[in-house]
């Protein structure tokens, strides 16, 4: 209700704004070519996002520090940090992160957003910027025309880095005219009254651009011309920060859980900085003299001393917040849960497909791989007790003899249930996100992600290649008849070792074994099919076991051949890195495959 009488209002105040000031007109210009700058630079960095995007930010988060390092760098570079917030939650939602490290990320880009601050007070304001921008919008334009997707997105930065510029240009010009008709000075407020009063008026600004970044330049412009007041100013960036949380929120609203809680991270750390920096506003802006003076800022240069007051309430926030990020991602977890699980704990849904990771094809393309990870999961639960095994026994180091020595269970299990429950949501559910996914996807994309779906109908395809096997396992496993006993016995054991072999494989990292692996079990498979290596003629010809028997035997054994098959054929999409540029590290990935029984 409130989104739809906020743009009317905002209009309407607008349409006043042109209508009582000319001037008005060029401050407003000014805002909007310079958030249009910021759309441009996003979709230019989007287009140099792709599979070695999650490489670097692997190494670049493993450790607290690192991920903070990187969300500073990121912001610094891409000079948005409601950019860099919601493409951290995109790599959140397709599990490529973990949420103590889109924490230190979100953390990192607070710190890194006071370098534009930085830029547009110490050069923006000192120079003619305007003089930059037309030579960068010009080759920006023609690089934008071009069919390259890398020259595409180089064009788009240009463009944006020159609409950026030029909107600095428009509000400098903009507030200098303003001054000989109206003085905002006359409206300040100051004392405690001022600082909340002007603090809100921040947080209403960036909630209606959208980026805090542009807030944040709006006020630099507007003080360097002696608009609004040294303290107003202040007040108004403590606000500038507390709004940006804004669009962390937006963006997360389509996220996973893991989304959500990293957008309630963001809020409490921003709350917690602004309050902060409120509460200490003397202490601070003691502070910001005492450094200014100490650097060579002068007295009354009040852009470049509110770029310090920025730096240090932010990089105070961080310093405060550190020590309690362990508690706030135990707070979050306990706080924020799954909607899913409190629906029905029986049934299994997708984890990492949501529409945040759609952001980029890069992060979809990684959602998807770690679902038919997770459907994997599911179905090696589904085999393994369909051919009356445990699981964790599959995955230990125990010989194969007693691995099949020790039944899982006495009756036929109900793969039909289990399927229902844990297979074909997930599966019907990476099916259709596949289909949204690809139509921002380039043609080398689209054949990486048919790939993932023919691995996906692979693994369906051999659980209910298990369901068609498992009605003779029980029967002729307890049979008196030794010979046919032994066959059923030899055709669990290969299944097993195949599982045990994928599992091995999916823990190899070189590319050299993982070949070498993957056409073991290939082999392995084509020696053990009963009916082209002789093994069923020879007991139909003996007389060992019945008519009956044998066309069991023949049934069964054409079951358990295709199970291999499907099964070695996903590996070989799943694990063959030579044949897949876009396949992520698998550290993750092990971890499920490696989960004991419950």
């Amino acid at each position: 209700m409130l989104r739809r009488f906020l743009l009317p209002f905002i209009l309407l105040i607008l349409a006043y704004g042109f209508w009582v000031s000319s001037d008005f007109k060029e401050i407003s210009a000014g805002v909007a070519i310079f958030l249009f700058g910021m759309l441009s630079l996003e979709e230019g960095f989007k287009a140099f996002s792709g599979g070695g995007l999650e490489k670097i930010l692997r190494k670049s988060t493993d450790k607290l520090y690192k991920s903070i390092g990187f969300g500073v760098l990121a912001t610094t570079v891409m000079q948005s940090s409601s950019l860099v917030s919601v493409l951290t939650i995109s790599f959140l939602g397709a599990g490529l992160i973990g949420l103590a490290q889109g924490i230190g990320i979100v953390f990192g880009a607070n710190i890194g957003t006071t370098t534009g601050a930085w830029l547009v007070a110490g050069f923006g304001l000192k120079v003619n910027i305007a003089a930059y921008a037309m030579p960068m919008l010009v080759f920006g334009v023609i690089l934008i025309f071009q069919k390259s997707k890398s020259l595409k997105g180089f064009g788009y930065i240009l463009a944006g880095l020159g609409f950026l510029f030029l909107g600095i240009h428009y509000m400098k010009e903009g507030f200098e005219a303003f001054k000989s008709t109206i003085n905002l000075t006359a409206f300040s407020v100051t004392g405690l009254k001022g600082l909340f009063i002007f603090t809100g008026i921040g947080i209403f600004a960036t909630v209606v651009m959208q980026s805090s970044h542009a807030t944040l330049v709006l006020i630099i412009t507007a003080l360097s011309v002696g608009q609004i007041s040294y303290e107003n100013a202040l007040a108004l960036a403590i606000g500038a920060n507390v709004g940006t949380t804004i669009t962390a929120i937006i963006g997360a609203m389509s996220s996973n859980i893991e989304g959500k809680r990293l957008a309630g991270a963001h809020l409490i750390f921003n709350m917690v900085t602004g309050l902060i920096a409120i509460i200490f506003i003397y202490q601070i802006m003691f502070s910001v003299n005492y450094i200014s003076s100490y650097v060579g800022i002068a007295n009354d240069d009040y852009s470049l001393k509110l770029a310090v007051f920025h730096t240090i309430f932010n990089t105070i926030g961080v310093v405060v917040m550190i020590p309690f990020i362990p508690k706030l991602v135990i707070f979050l977890e306990s706080t924020l849960k799954s909607p899913k699980e409190d629906i029905d704990k029986d049934i299994d849904n997708a984890k990492f497909l949501n529409d945040s990771v759609l952001e980029l094809p890069s992060t979809a393309m990684a959602a998807i791989k770690r679902e038919t990870f997770h459907l994997y999961e599911n179905a090696f639960e589904i085999i393994a007790h369909g051919i009356n095994v445990k699981r964790r026994n599959i995955l230990s180091t125990m010989p194969l003899d007693e691995v099949v020595e020790e039944k899982f269970i006495n009756v036929k299990i109900d793969i039909d249930n289990f399927y229902n429950r844990k297979i074909k949501g997930i599966y019907g559910e990476i099916i259709d996100f596949s289909a949204r996914a690809q139509t921002n996807m380039t043609p080398e994309e689209i054949d990486q992600l048919f790939r993932l779906k023919l691995a996906n109908k692979a693994i369906v395809e051999a659980i209910k290649d298990t369901k068609h096997l498992q009605k003779n396992l029980v029967l002729y496993s307890n049979d008196k008849n030794g010979h046919i006993r032994e066959e059923y016995r030899n055709m669990r054991k290969d299944l097993v070792s195949l599982l045990r072999s994928i599992d091995i494989i999916s823990n190899t990292q070189e590319e050299e074994k993982v070949l070498v692996l993957l056409s073991k079990v290939k082999l392995h498979a084509q020696k053990y099919d009963f009916i082209s290596n002789g093994t069923l003629d020879n007991l139909i010809r003996n007389g060992l076991i019945t008519n009956k028997m044998a066309t069991s035997l023949m049934n069964d054994s054409s079951y358990a051949f295709d199970i291999s098959k499907k099964l070695i054929s996903m590996a070989e999409i799943l694990y063959n890195r030579e044949n897949n540029d876009l396949l992520i590290d698998d550290e993750d990935v092990h971890k499920i495959l490696n989960k004991k029984d419950e």
